[in-house]
């Protein structure tokens, strides 16, 4: 039988699992203590613990159940990682730095049943669905790659897979990710990302989560949306506004849509216009990312002063928007390349900065 990972448990399943292995409930406390908080990534040096306790554990309930199989470290301090999983299954967390910030980018399936027309995620489809401590561990990898000084200071669920299609496992990771007894991450620094699972959104204004919800719109319209987006065709544009409205009466958080630009496709006049009058139907702003190429895809990153006045229509109609930085474009950033990449190529590569630190 495959072990069970430590990720996997809160506090009262890891006391029961003691209890029935004849341990007091306490040691769950302690043990969660010496992952979360001192980020001990085995049990060898949890010093309060029976040797005889640790040993059973490290064969049994192991911390961490996935190998670090590449890295990538971008000149921009953006670093991404693919994790191998027991199975041979792999999946991409990446961090982000910016500022003060740092930002844990992670994944909550293998592979994407989405299939957006431009997005590496989804080719090849759905795999599987990650565990909760799958989905936690990725948080905790990241974690372990920030600066001694630097803090991991957020987590967005934009990396590969729909969260709302892995709903239980996601929102049993966001409560570890921001519980006291695990990361401490605070709920407003939380992002869930959806293409748009309108059930999945009613259903997540019920837990009653302080998290930001993020829906990837991409298009201003359904004719539009369809083409790049084919999980889109049963989802309307419409469905995707009455839900988002429901989040915000139940959450008071306002909603964020994701828009990434792909040249000549739907960065023009038209379409911020168009996406104005969806953006005003909500309580949202607009993120505006530029497409980060893909390799074997035809489509474009749009430039700089194109993107800029897509921005500039969307300030007149009135919508609060942002255009976010494009990270790693000197890596495989965008979601699903270095996987692809590894998939293809058979092999390993791990940049200058190695796993050791090589020269």
């Amino acid at each position: 039988m495959t072990p069970d990972g430590l990720f996997e448990h809160t506090p009262e399943t890891l006391a029961a699992l003691l209890r029935e292995r004849g341990q007091p409930p306490f040691r769950a406390k302690q043990i969660l203590e010496w992952v979360y908080q001192k980020g001990a990534e085995t049990y060898d040096g949890m010093s309060n613990l029976p040797q005889t306790l640790r040993q059973a554990l490290a064969e049994t309930l192991p911390v961490y159940r996935s190998a670090v199989s590449a890295r990538q470290a971008s000149s921009d301090g953006t670093v991404k990682l693919l994790l191998t999983w027991d199975d041979g299954a792999t999946s991409e967390c990446v961090m982000i730095p910016d500022g003060d910030r740092r930002t844990a980018c992670i994944s909550t399936q293998v592979g994407c049943p989405v299939k957006c027309v431009f997005c590496a995620s989804g080719i090849g489809g759905l795999q599987r669905q990650l565990t909760r401590g799958q989905i936690v561990e990725q948080a905790m990898r990241v974690r372990a790659v920030c600066e001694p000084d630097a803090r991991l200071s957020n987590v967005v669920f934009m990396g590969l897979g729909e969260p709302l299609a892995n709903y239980e496992a996601t929102v049993a990771a966001v409560r570890a990710i921001n519980a006291a007894w695990g990361m401490e991450i605070g709920a407003r620094k939380i992002t869930i990302s959806t293409v748009g699972v309108p059930k999945g959104i009613r259903r997540l204004a019920e837990e009653q989560l302080q998290i930001t919800l993020a829906i990837s719109l991409h298009a201003p319209n359904d004719e539009l949306r369809r083409r790049i987006i084919p999980w889109a065709e049963a989802i309307g544009i419409d469905e995707l506004v009455d839900a988002a409205n429901v989040y915000f009466r139940s959450t008071g958080r306002e909603v964020t849509l994701e828009y990434i630009l792909l040249g000549g496709v739907n960065d023009q006049a038209e379409h911020a216009k168009e996406l104005a009058v969806v953006a005003r139907r909500m309580r949202s702003n607009v993120n505006l990312i530029r497409y980060n190429p893909v390799e074997g895809l035809p489509y474009q990153r749009p430039a700089a002063e194109d993107a800029e006045r897509f921005q500039a229509i969307l300030r007149r109609e009135g919508v609060n928007t942002h255009m976010r930085r494009s990270r790693g474009l000197d890596i495989d950033a965008a979601c699903g390349q270095l996987r692809r990449r590894e998939a293809s190529s058979g092999t390993v590569m791990l940049t200058a900065r190695s796993e050791a630190g090589g020269s």
